[in-house]
Parts: C-alpha cells; structure tokens; sequence
C-alpha cells in the first residue's frame, strides 16, 4: 500500500540542510511513493494494457535511445536498466564535487521516454534537455537565468511546474554553494541532470529521483526507468585486460580525452587498447586502497522485472561499459538463465574501441563471461551455456561485425535475423528503427502465441 506524502514536507527523518527560498513558494503536490523497494513499482498503472508484451532491455544512455520513440508503438511496457557508472561530461563534474551514482543516462532516456502530446510537455522537455555554453562563463551566466526563472526556456511552462523544477534546480545550486573548497563548472552542463542530482540529494533516494523526474516528464506510467544499482553512491568502473591492464573510469575506457566539453561517442579516433578487455568490475571511489574491488548489489526491482517480462533485450552500443555493468552484477546470470522467453542481441553495426575485431560470437562470448562473472570470484562464478543467454541475434543489414555463423552455431545460436539498416555519419551502420522494432515484435509474437 502507498504511503502519501507531501512534496515539500515530511520526507526527511533526519535533519537537513535548510530549503531554499523557492522551496518556500513551491506547491504542495501529492506524490504517492511505496513505502519499500519504490522502483518496484512507482509507475503501476490502474489501466494496464496485457495485450502489450512486457520487455526489459539492457542499454546505456545513447544507443539505444535512437529507436525509444518506435518501440513505442510496439508496448510501453518496457523495464529501461541502466548502469550509473558513467563519469563522463556533465554526469563527471557533478559527481566530483557532489558525489553520488551517474544520473546521465537515466536522465537521457527518461527524456525520450518523455510526453511531447501538448506545448507545455515539449516546453518542460526542452528545458529538461537543454545544455549550457561550453564557455564557461557565458555556461554560469545562463544559468543563473534559468535558476532566477528569467530564460526564455521558461516559456510554456505552468507555475506549479516551474515553481517545482526551479526548487529542485535551486536546492542543487545549495548544495554546489555548501562546498565552497570545489568550484563547480558549468561548461556544457545538463539541466536535467541538474534536477535530478538535486532531487537525488534532497530526498536521498535515487529512486525517488527517478519518480519525480518521470512525473514531471510524463513517462507513460507502464514504462520504468531502473538504474541497475539503487544507490546514493559514488560507483566506479574498472575494467581488466588480457595483458594484465586496469583501466579506472568508463570514460577511460571508451572514450578517453581530456577535452573538456561534450564526450564524442561517435567514431572517433581514440587510441586503440593495448589489449582486449578480458572483464569489467565496480572499484571503490573511497579511501586510500582506491583500486581493489567491490560488490555491490543489484537492485532487487531489475531482479523481480527480469523474473516476468516476456522478452528480454541487449541493446546495442558499447558492450563493456554500457551492457556488462549490469550484467556482472550477482542474480542477473541466475535469472536470466533460467527464463525460457526470448533473449535477444540486438548486434552493433560497427566496431569500437572496446570491441576492436570483434565478430558477432566474440560479443555472445564477452556477454556470456559477464553473465557467468567467469573472471571474477571464483566463489560465484556461474557455467552456463551461451544459448542460455541468447537465442536470437538481429543484425544490422551491411555491418561492420563478421556474422561467423559456424561460431554462433556452436554457441547454440541458430536464429540470426538480419534487419535493414541506414547509415549514419557519425557512428556508421545502425538498424533502421522502424525495421528493427518490426522485427523484434515479431519475435515476441511467435512467443506470445505458443506462451498462449
């Protein structure tokens, strides 16, 4: 049963920090949070439609949100798991000086998930989406033009919703000013990652965030957005390669630069690695002994999810740092093994830094090891077999990644659809969404009708 609390009041059992002004003014709305395990189920709809599979797809922030929109059309019932590992761009400067999980790519696609059905939904998500100057100081001063409510982002937004996001914008203005020992820089800053860090502070719950970010944005009240880990905690990605290598950070190991300003994803010309990753783990962030490993527990909301939806989805995009985060967590493997419902790899069409040579049984073997935590503990090392993972592959048409279907049939993996493709400057071969949320329903479909 829901417990009803006011936005403003009651929320905290412990004292905090005192509010700012525009908290004083904010509109008291009622917000219905579950007592325990929230992610679970804050967006339990009163009118579920069952005629909608239910899905939960593996990604990162980027990737995959270029066919969020057409999925859509397919079911709204889908479970978005991401990892908050990233700690690179806006997410990078927020978490050095305020701490805390990564809210980048949560806050990336609670934004395509978004209603753009009315202006004032378009207004709020345009704000939500905005990102400051990369100048530094023309960044600051833009944003405190948003924060005195006097940009012409504003424009289109209601009173009790600009009252409720600038209270959030200026409670984490608060908490930058509380540390006057870190300069915070706004350089090419996120607004929605603004809010959210704010929310994720003042009620020191990232579930929490996500729930008001997702009321404020509109998400279709079947969708949920789970971060893999529900945390209040800083979490770093370390990654070991076959030379022996550690590499510390996910930027580092997708991407690294040290330019300040937006991270290139794309295909840019990064170094290469002096080796293949062999695997991915968390660090601790904390202490003098900052390099030795950590294990932290998966969220039991991604757990109950993957015991009951009908599909279960790896999107594309960058495979050690966006998918195995999740995966190597310990219940996933378990889970997921023991599902008999599809369990689709949605292939890249082009290769990355991380996966340098790769061909499409290298990705099954490098999500299998993940799921198995094979390099990891021996204690809680799984041995199941890669067909128990996956059993089907969508392949973008004209790819870069050799389709070695002898491998993958001796993985266990016979169906492999190939789905057209277009071409995209920046990032190269990428499934057409249309073609892909086509196929993808269709392999729903052939498990719904013997399901039934």
């Amino acid at each position: 049963m829901a417990d009803t609390y006011s936005l403003i009041g009651g929320f905290y059992s412990k004292p905090s920090p005192p509010l700012p002004p525009f908290f004083l003014k904010t509109p008291k709305l009622s917000l219905h949070f579950p007592s325990k395990s929230m992610a679970a189920h804050f967006h339990c709809s009163s009118n579920p439609r069952p005629s909608q599979p239910s899905l939960l797809v593996f990604s990162g922030g980027t990737a995959f949100n270029g066919v969020v929109e057409e999925l859509k059309k397919l079911t709204v019932r889908v479970a978005h798991v991401l990892p908050v590992s990233d700690d690179g761009g806006s997410t990078a400067e927020i978490v050095r000086v305020l701490g805390g999980p990564a809210v980048g790519d949560i806050r990336s696609r609670c934004l395509r998930l978004a209603d753009e059905s009315t202006s004032e939904a378009l207004a709020v998500r345009r704000l939500l989406g905005h990102r400051l100057p990369i100048n530094p100081q023309q960044a600051k001063s833009e944003w405190y033009k948003i924060l005195e409510g006097e940009h012409s982002l504003w424009e289109g937004v209601s009173k009790p919703y600009r009252e409720t996001i600038r209270a959030f914008l200026a409670y984490f203005q608060n908490e930058i000013l509380r540390r006057p020992n870190e300069s915070f820089c706004f350089s090419n800053g996120s607004i929605g990652n603004f809010f959210f860090a704010g929310a994720r502070i003042f009620f020191q719950s990232l579930d929490a965030a996500i729930f008001l970010f997702s009321r404020v944005s509109d998400i279709p009240a079947e969708s949920l957005v789970l971060p893999v880990i529900s945390t209040n905690d800083r979490l770093t990605l370390g990654c070991e390669l076959w030379d022996g290598t550690i590499i510390r950070g996910q930027n580092e190991i997708s991407h690294p630069t040290n330019i300040i300003g937006p991270v290139d994803k794309g295909r840019s010309s990064v170094p290469a690695l002096p080796s293949r990753i062999k695997r991915v783990f968390y660090m601790s962030s904390e202490g003098t002994n900052s390099l030795h490993e950590v294990f932290p527990t998966v969220n039991q909301a991604v757990l109950d999810q993957l015991s009951n939806v009908d599909c279960i989805v790896y999107a594309m995009g960058s495979l050690f740092t966006s998918l195995c985060p999740s995966l190597v967590l310990l219940g996933i493997g378990e889970i997921i093994s023991s599902r008999s419902c599809p369990k689709v790899l949605l292939l890249n069409g082009s290769h990355d830094r991380e996966t340098s040579g790769f061909s499409a049984s290298s990705f099954v073997t490098a999500i299998t090891d993940a799921l198995n935590r094979t390099y990891g503990n021996s204690h809680n090392c799984l041995r199941n077999l890669p067909s128990q993972y996956i059993n089907t592959l969508l392949v973008p048409k004209d790819g870069e990644i050799p389709i070695d279907i002898q491998s993958l049939s001796s993985q266990g993996i016979f169906d492999v659809v190939i789905v057209n493709s277009i071409h995209d400057p920046k990032v190269g071969t990428i499934f057409d969404p249309v073609s892909l949320i086509n196929a993808l329903g269709n392999v729903v479909s052939r498990y719904m009708r013997t399901k039934d």
